[in-house]
């Protein structure tokens, strides 16, 4: 029987950090979250002291760090610059990482590490050609071919956030126009009603709206609200219909906030529009799933992330 390891687990977003002990089967031993600062040294010494915490709290021994971060990287060097983290710029986050704990550090995009989570014990388990996204304050996206993570180029494989699914809509913040995170994420939604309260459109929501006060304005049937949601989910489903097309999957899983927490406001209308559009034989049958594993598909992926390097 081979020896169990434990791997020292980070999920790195623009609004919170969460750190775990997970095992090789996949056990998250402890676990830890808090909020997202802005200061870019003292980020990292609170992510670094998240980290400490749960490595003491579990009582075991790590062999190597994984961490999902927000995009861009370089790749594989892991000097991340995301774009939610505007202070982090150019960050050599895995070399930090592995100065910190004294073990290999592994550094990958955290949408990557989430459909790698799911796939491995989460609701992709089973298949072989799988489309993971985070759908949340940006559109991330990982991808499984043939039973292994793609990396692609630049480590980049599976970004359905930059997906073109309307030419004519709005500017997203990489500078194109109608990029799906520019439609459908939480920032995006943000954004969008801000946009629409000042040219006058009627609308419940108050100045500095979030995409979560825009979905209780959209279940008590604000119009603002809820076309905004209706079109987040069209997009959502153009996108993951050009996506399966291409690459012949038989499953999509979603995770991320907006999933977690409006999913009755996106659901229906991304399967309507996938439908309409995914007609052929190589599409017809793709199933779209909610991540099974909730806040925790990020850090069992960097787990995994951590582990695939170390058999590879």
């Amino acid at each position: 029987m081979s020896e169990t390891k434990h791997i020292l687990a980070f999920d790195i977003g623009g609004t919170k950090l969460a750190a775990a002990v997970v095992n090789s089967d996949g056990g998250v031993v402890a676990e830890a979250r808090t909020p997202t600062i802005a200061d870019g040294e003292a980020l990292y010494a609170q992510l670094e002291s998240l980290g400490r915490s749960v490595v003491k709290s579990s009582g075991r021994h790590v062999s190597a760090v994984g961490a999902g971060c927000g995009g861009p990287m370089q790749f594989p060097s892991g000097v991340v610059s995301p774009l939610f983290i505007p202070q982090w710029r150019d960050f050599a986050l895995r070399d930090r990482l592995a100065l910190s704990f004294g073990v290999e550090a592994v550094v990958d995009n955290d949408a990557k590490a989430m459909a790698l989570g799911e796939w491995w014990r989460g609701a992709g388990r089973g298949s072989r050609n799988m489309l993971g996204m985070v759908v949340s304050t940006g559109i991330g996206g990982g991808l499984i071919i043939d039973g292994r993570l793609l990396d692609g180029e630049h480590g980049h494989a599976g970004h359905i956030g930059h997906v073109n699914v309307g030419p004519d809509g709005p500017v997203c913040r990489c500078g194109a126009r109608g990029c799906l995170t520019g439609i459908a994420s939480g920032a995006a939604i943000a954004r969008r009603i801000a946009e629409a309260q000042g040219s006058g459109e009627p609308t419940v929501l108050k100045a500095g709206a979030t995409a979560e006060d825009a979905a209780h304005a959209a279940r008590a049937h604000d119009t603002l609200a809820a076309r905004l949601f209706a079109e987040a989910a069209a997009g959502l489903g153009r996108g993951i219909a050009s996506t399966v097309s291409l690459l012949d999957l038989d499953r999509v899983v979603i995770g991320g906030s907006i999933a977690i927490e409006a999913w009755d406001l996106i659901g229906d209308g991304l399967e309507t529009e996938l439908r309409a559009r995914a007609r052929s034989a190589f599409t017809r049958d793709v199933r779209v799933l909610r991540a099974s594993l909730g806040q925790r598909a990020g850090l069992v992926g960097a787990a995994a992330l951590a582990l695939r390097r170390a058999e590879s």
